[in-house]
């Protein structure tokens, strides 16, 4: 174990996440960005928005990025040698809001649809959607375009992964992009503490799937992409919980050996 891992585990273990951690170079993030952009034209943005989910299995290139050697040397370093791909998805927050010289078509789209419904993150657990046990779920956010404050760049609670699971409830506000529209009541969440972990073009962040997080509006011109991939190790398992009902259906072998054999659709 090099220096630099044991790091990597000491602050993860600590703060639940690592951001920036650099991945494509810039080859490797102008072609992925181009296979995008043929899905964009393809599916359209409403479709690219939130809905290109396990297209790993479909995409060679999207597989590539899943199995990334720089994304499996920090995703190793967190689980072991022997890693599950769980899951994946495109996640992008398009520009909503009109450029300067277009205020009266702002007006019409707020006055429509008022300003508090412009897609966003509430703040949320990952865990409390996935019914695995027997180890950690990490999530990966590799990032396809920068990811700033003003696009709506994750927001992360240092620390929360170590508090267990907490409540959450039905969101007040309209435009979660939370496929369940679930959030963490504000009351339980101590945003004075909030850390934005911004990311330049083709470097990730992660972060443990009990550690809460969020992030706001796209209030820019900007694009904001990005590639979310989950890995647990081959000894968690999928449990059987009304309240956490999700399917994994696409799990992939990411790297190692599986000899647990707990999810059995997985591909290798």
């Amino acid at each position: 174990m090099t220096t630099s891992t044991t790091k990597l585990q000491e602050s993860y273990n600590q703060q639940g996440f690592l951001s920036p951690l650099p991945v494509l170079n810039e080859m490797e993030l102008r072609e992925a960005r181009q296979a995008f952009s043929k899905l964009e034209e393809e599916f359209g943005e409403d479709y690219t928005q939130y809905s290109l989910h396990n297209v790993h299995l479909q995409y060679p290139w999207v597989m590539n990025l899943t199995k990334h050697p720089r994304v499996l040397q920090v995703i190793q370093a967190i689980l072991g040698s022997d890693v599950i791909l769980l899951d994946s998805r495109f996640i992008c927050k398009y520009p909503v809001l009109k450029p300067a010289g277009h205020e009266e078509n702002k007006n019409e789209t707020d006055e429509k649809n008022g300003e508090n419904e412009l897609p966003y993150v509430a703040w949320h657990q990952d865990m409390r959607y996935w019914g695995i046990a027997g180890g950690p779920v990490v999530s990966v956010w590799l990032a396809l375009d920068d990811s700033e404050k003003e696009n709506g760049a994750l927001q992360v609670i240092p620390g929360t992964h170590c508090s267990g699971m907490l409540p959450h409830r039905q969101a007040i506000r309209s435009g979660n992009m939370l496929s369940v529209n679930q959030e963490i009541p504000e009351e339980l969440v101590q945003m004075e503490e909030a850390v934005f972990c911004p990311l330049r073009a083709g470097q990730m962040s992660i972060h443990d799937g009990f550690l809460v997080h969020g992030s706001d509006s796209n209030t820019s011109q900007k694009r904001r992409c990005g590639f979310v991939i989950r890995y647990v190790p081959t000894c968690a398992y999928p449990i059987e919980d009304p309240d956490r009902p999700r399917k994994f259906q696409s799990t992939v072998l990411a790297c190692g050996v599986d000899h647990f054999n707990n999810f059995s659709n997985k591909s290798t």
